[in-house]
């Protein structure tokens, strides 16, 4: 079952989550991800960040997970292999209190860590709901704002009152963009313009040649 919900509380703050995403489902950019680069910060597992980027029908299983170590805090940095517009965020937390509570996402920045996370201003914030650890929950992205994205920054700032927080599953959805090599361009003159190629003191042949 999937959870999808909506309501927004602008300054870039939301509720915005679904509980239907199947026909979100084929705008899955699992494949798209970087996940061997993909890195966690405050992990009580070294490297389990990249474990919770599953195929779909991995997603409701317990293991891999992630949990945070010192605190409830928890940092994840998600690459992908080209660029996108990203429609939604996918996420399985908790069970129960462990669940995150706030989400707030930044674009194509992949120098955030605790010490600078709270002083730069992300692009979009929502509030999450308290998730049973068994269903995915959507949140809708303001997707004017998430255009050409060629990376995600998820810092997940509180749960909802446990020590420490766990995550399940992240997914992501949206149109994806090949980045490819553009080719140089040549513009070959078919026809040469005598006036555009005189002799000095030749002035007068090119006169006879162009009448």
């Amino acid at each position: 079952m999937i959870h999808s919900h909506g309501h927004g509380h602008g300054h870039d703050h939301d509720h915005d989550h679904s509980h239907d995403l199947e026909p979100a489902l084929k705008d899955s950019l699992y494949s798209k991800i970087d996940i061997d680069n993909v890195r966690g910060y405050n992990e009580s597992d070294t490297g389990a960040a990249k474990g919770i980027i599953k195929p779909w029908h991995q997603r409701k299983e317990r293991t891999p997970c992630l949990e945070s170590d010192c605190d409830e805090q928890l940092i994840v940095f998600i690459p992908l292999t080209g660029m996108a517009k990203i429609k939604s965020i996918l996420l399985i937390g908790g069970p129960g209190a462990q669940s995150p509570a706030k989400l707030k996402v930044f674009i194509n920045s992949d120098d955030i860590d605790f010490d600078n996370v709270e002083d730069r201003t992300c692009t979009q914030e929502w509030d999450l709901i308290e998730d049973s650890g068994k269903d995915v929950v959507e949140y809708h992205t303001r997707i004017t704002k998430f255009g050409n994205v060629r990376s995600l920054t998820l810092y997940f700032p509180e749960n909802f009152g446990e020590d420490t927080t766990r995550l399940q599953y992240i997914g992501l959805t949206g149109e994806w963009t090949e980045l490819r090599d553009e080719p140089l361009l040549t513009v070959y003159e078919l026809k040469p313009n005598m006036a555009d190629h005189k002799v000095p003191g030749d002035e007068s042949r090119v006169h006879q040649n162009i009448f």
